[in-house]
């Protein structure tokens, strides 16, 4: 089950101005949304973004999913 405390992403005003990053990252979450729209995989995402652990990619796409 999700819930706050193991939630894939996080917001903080003080992080890239609030903006929904991968938690403990810098990385916007967006930004996994706009490289599968661009046709690049999860996987080559991952290796761009190496600080992203896969878990909470696939947790944050399912979030996605479930909100569709």
């Amino acid at each position: 089950m999700l819930t706050l405390d193991h939630s894939p992403v996080s917001s903080d005003p003080g992080i890239l101005g609030g903006a929904v990053v991968f938690r403990g990252t810098r990385v916007p979450a967006q930004t996994l949304v706009d490289y599968l729209a661009d046709g690049y995989s999860l996987e080559q995402f991952l290796e761009f973004f190496p600080t992203v652990e896969r878990g909470d990619a696939e947790a944050f796409l399912q979030l996605l999913r479930d909100a569709a």
